[in-house]
């Protein structure tokens, strides 16, 4: 197994080390899941840069330390968002009916091509819907990818008091490795197969119909404040008429 510090160098674009985002640790530190309910995921790309901030900003002070293994400040991670590459990695999200993105992981690809059968997974889920499964789902759509792009070796750097994301690694059957406060883990992936390519091709259709929805729902719902928004007014200038 290649050295941790070998292996981020691997993921960062040459020239980046000086300035490189903080190393993106899994912060899904609650309990979780793994039924066979559907939790609709979807890609994120550069137009999220937004949320993604939003998402990681209102993480709570502890759930902040895990996911970047220390107390990143708002300006650290507004740097991480700013450097995501959403041509060479995956950025994944689960958002609630109002659009709010409530789930998010960073899948790295390596950018060196003798590390290309590697890849590594952060994850972080807000407090306030912890519980539901939404890590352990993120972690198997981060599974699906990985086989789809030909990874062998998916990687996943926590802090050791991290436990319920080691758990959801060690679940999946990845080998774990402390080293003080921090911890490797690191899970072998077979080859993909069609039946990994029809999945990938549902879940992405799956997590795009879901996001319309919800888009054109809250929409529908908008516009239909602003109509009873109008009726209110002229109801209220027709009692001042009449007054």
């Amino acid at each position: 197994m290649p050295a941790s510090s070998t292996l981020l160098r691997a993921f960062l674009p040459s020239g980046s080390q000086a300035h490189r985002p903080p190393r993106p640790h899994s912060s899904f530190t609650g309990g979780f899941s793994m039924s066979s309910a559907l939790v609709p995921i979807r890609t994120l790309g550069p137009q999220h840069r937004a949320r993604i901030a939003e998402h990681l900003m209102g993480l709570s002070e502890r759930d902040r330390y895990l996911r970047f293994g220390y107390p990143a400040t708002d300006a650290q991670v507004q740097r991480y968002v700013e450097l995501l590459d959403f041509d060479r990695d995956e950025v994944l999200g689960i958002f609630n009916r109002r659009l709010e993105l409530i789930a998010t992981a960073h899948v790295a690809f390596s950018s060196a091509p003798e590390y290309r059968n590697c890849a590594e997974f952060g994850v972080s889920v807000l407090g306030s819907t912890r519980g539901r499964g939404y890590g352990a789902r993120l972690f198997d759509r981060a599974i699906l990818l990985g086989r789809h792009r030909g990874v062998t070796m998916l990687f996943i750097h926590a802090l050791t008091e991290n436990t319920a994301m080691l758990k959801i690694a060690r679940n999946a059957g990845a080998r774990v490795e402390h080293d003080g406060s921090e911890s490797e883990a690191y899970l072998t992936l077979p080859p993909a197969g069609l039946d990994t390519h029809v999945s990938k091709v549902v879940a992405e259709h799956l997590g795009e119909m879901d996001y319309q929805w919800k888009k054109q729902a809250n929409q529908f719902w908008s516009l239909l404040a602003d109509v009873q928004e109008i009726r209110r007014g002229v109801q209220e200038g027709r009692h001042q008429a009449a007054e």
